[in-house]
Parts: structure tokens; C-alpha cells; sequence
């Protein structure tokens, strides 16, 4: 049964016929384990509204706030998944828990509805439509990339891209759609400014953005910045040429200033490069939670095994890390649309606050399902990616519809 969760890339077949095999393949696959929902090969086939190249996007009611709500169950015939590991040949690894053989897929009948109004359903003909002739830039760390590659998915029942890297890492890819003139990239940098590793210590140099993305996205549109995770390690901060401080270093002489100062301060040299020389708009997305690990931390046997979604009820909301690496976020945004306002900055500046609703997802998480069982190798469970599918393709769907013009 394994075997029909390997992935097929788009050369093994027309996008038809690979479509009707992934439909197939996920029928068998949720029979087999007595899902408690239904996929249809309809599911996976170009619907009305997405083989059209004109298709028309839905809106989501004006002055709702699309990240405020809860999770609803999500049944019918439109119901998730959008894809499976069978149609999209972009998943991580790590992150393809279909792959992997999660045997509960009850994570993936939940969908996100916003306090007072409804978020529409993902379209990819639609958003060609709208985006013809854009680019789009993804810039932090690992969940920039689960967050990229979830909107390939999402895009791959319209259209597979063609792979125009120029950059031999893949951390630093570009995807290009020619049937509708659209480009997505990924910028690799975990701490946004600039940064390097000496024995055991990072280097961060908090007052300087990494030109490896500030060069890479000139002539981007739109850019979505993300990063908090890295900041845990241990490292030494400079600013203005000198030592400052650090996090968690045991220099003599050199004072904790703990992460909290570098992941702020990292965020407002990176928000300053962008107003300053970018003409573009800025997504900035809040963190993705750190705090779904139960029975230990992530290096002492913690897991996440939950099968649904909290209640609103259920949660004490946001504390500890979370809090506060999402307060500086959102701190850094409105002290960066203040001084841009200031200006003669042409980025306009936007805040994607996904916490509050990822927060409420202890299940979606690959936890162990990133291998194979038999596997011998050393991996923690992982509690801080997405499955793909799964319950980050919301980020991609609230994306759309911040961005659709007025």
C-alpha cells in the first residue's frame, strides 16, 4: 500500500492522467484505514472554476478579520485535500506525512473560518488570473519554504513550473509558471541580517540584512517575510562593528541579551532595508507556534499526537516564546509602517498574523511521519513544520485574498 504514496513528478504523466492516479491512489489509501471522510476523483480534477485561465476570485466580506475565528469541520464535495503527495512532486520530504504513512488523515477535515465572515476556497486558475504577469519572494527559514511549497501545491491543479534556479542551493530556488507569466522564489536567511558560524556560536550581525535576499528580490512585487526559529541558537550579536551581546554564549565579559533582542532587532534592519529600497509590497507572517510539543521539549522526547483541532476554549492562547517573539513582530511592523509613513518609501506594508490560528493546530504537525518507520536514522519529532497537506494551506488562502486589488 506504501507504494502508492510515492510521489510522481510532472514528466511521468499528462497533468489528467496524473490527477486520476493521485485520485485513485487516496481512495485506496483512505479505505484501507477506515478514513472517516471521502475523496473523490473529483477532488482532483480542474473544476469549473479553476480550468479557466479568467476565473474570477471570491472575496471575503469587507472589514472581516480573516485571522481571527476558529476551526470549523469541513465536509462536501470541496472538502480537502486540495492535493496529495500523489499530484504535487514539491513537498519536503520531511514534511510529506501522506508519504510517511500518518495513519490518521482526520487533520485534514478541518477548515479555518473567520469571526463574522467566510474565507473563500483556494483557486489557482484564479490566482493566475489576478496574478499574471507578478512575482512572488518567500524570505526566512524552513517554514518560508513549507509555506512556499504549499502554495505550489496549491497551484499545481492549474499548472506545473519549470525550475530557472541560478543559485546551485536549493535553499535559493526560482519557479517559473510560462503558461501564465508568474514567478515564485525562496530566499534562504534564518536570522534575516547577516550571519555566520564560528565552532559553536553564531555571529549575528543585527544591523545588517543578508544581501543574499536584500540583492535577490529587486523587481519582486510582492515579498513575504518570515523567520523566528533560529534565533534559539546560541550566538554572539554585533552592531555597528562592535560586540553588544549575545544569547546564551558564556562569553566573560559579554552580557545575555537573550534571543528575544536578536530576533527583534534582526527584524527591524530587515523592515528598514525594505522600506528603504523596496517598491514592492511586504507581507510580513508572524510566527509559526513553537509550542505543540507535549511530554518534553523538542530534544527530550516531546511529541505532538493529537488527532483535532483545539477549541477556541481549550487553550490558554499565546505565553512563554510564542508571546513574546510574536509581540515584537507585530511591534517591528508598526514601528516600520510608522517610519516609512515618514518617507518617501514606496513598499506598502502588510501583516499576515497566523499565530492565534496556527496555535489552535497541535495536529498538523508531521510529528514522526517524515521517514519511514524502519529507517535508521536520528530525527526529533517534528512539531514546528506543516504537513503537507494540511492546515498551513490556509496561509496561502488568506494570502490570496490580502492580496486580491481593490
Amino acid at each position: 500500500m506504501r507504494r502508492l504514496l510515492q510521489p510522481i513528478g510532472p514528466a511521468a504523466a499528462p497533468i489528467p492522467a496524473l490527477l486520476l492516479v493521485a485520485a485513485v491512489g487516496v481512495l485506496l489509501v483512505l479505505a484501507a484505514r477506515r478514513a472517516s471522510f471521502d475523496v473523490t476523483a473529483s477532488a482532483f480534477w480542474p473544476s469549473s472554476s479553476s480550468s479557466s485561465s479568467t476565473s474570477a476570485a471570491r472575496r471575503h466580506s469587507k472589514g472581516c478579520d480573516l485571522f481571527r475565528g476558529e476551526w470549523v469541520p469541513d465536509v462536501g464535495e470541496r472538502a480537502p485535500p486540495y492535493y496529495t503527495n500523489l499530484s504535487c512532486p514539491h513537498i519536503q520530504e520531511h514534511q510529506n506525512c501522506l508519504k510517511y504513512g500518518r495513519p490518521d488523515l482526520g487533520f485534514l477535515q478541518w477548515r479555518w473560518r473567520p469571526s463574522g465572515c467566510d474565507l473563500p476556497r483556494f483557486d489557482a486558475a484564479a490566482f493566475f488570473s489576478t496574478f499574471k504577469g507578478r512575482s512572488l519572494a518567500f524570505v526566512g527559514d524552513s517554514l518560508a519554504r513549507n509555506h512556499m511549497q504549499s502554495l505550489m501545491c496549491l497551484l499545481a491543479k492549474v499548472e506545473y513550473p519549470k525550475d530557472i534556479s541560478k543559485n546551485p542551493h536549493s535553499e535559493f530556488s526560482t519557479m517559473r509558471y510560462e503558461r501564465h507569466n508568474f514567478t515564485l522564489a525562496i530566499f534562504w536567511s534564518p536570522f534575516l541580517v547577516k550571519a555566520n558560524k564560528s565552532g559553536e556560536l553564531w555571529h549575528l550581525y543585527l544591523d545588517e540584512p543578508d544581501d543574499a535576499w536584500v540583492s535577490g528580490i529587486r523587481g519582486f512585487d510582492y515579498v513575504v517575510l518570515s523567520a523566528s526559529n533560529w534565533f534559539t541558537r546560541p550566538s554572539i550579536f554585533h552592531e555597528a562593528g562592535r560586540v553588544v551581546g549575545c544569547n546564551y554564549c558564556h562569553v566573560p565579559g559579554v552580557a545575555d541579551l537573550t534571543l528575544r533582542y536578536s530576533q527583534r532587532m534582526a527584524f527591524r534592519a530587515a523592515l528598514r532595508a525594505l522600506t528603504a529600497a523596496f517598491d514592492g509590497v511586504v507581507i510580513v507572517r508572524t510566527l509559526s507556534p513553537t509550542s505543540h510539543f507535549e511530554g518534553g521539549e523538542w530534544n527530550k522526547g516531546g511529541d505532538c499526537r493529537r488527532t483535532r483541532p483545539y477549541a477556541a476554549n481549550e487553550t490558554r492562547g499565546m505565553a512563554g516564546l510564542d508571546l513574546d517573539f510574536h509581540t515584537a513582530q507585530v511591534e517591528e511592523f508598526a514601528r516600520a509602517k510608522a517610519e516609512a509613513a515618514g518617507t518617501s518609501s514606496r513598499a506598502r506594508l502588510m501583516l499576515m498574523d497566523t499565530t492565534a490560528a496556527m496555535l489552535l493546530r497541535p495536529d498538523g504537525h508531521p510529528s514522526r511521519y517524515g521517514h519511514w518507520a524502519h529507517e535508521n536514522v536520528t530525527l526529533y519529532n517534528d512539531c514546528v513544520h506543516w504537513c503537507l497537506p494540511g492546515p498551513i494551506d490556509v496561509w496561502n488562502e488568506m494570502l490570496f485574498q490580502m492580496l486580491l486589488p481593490d
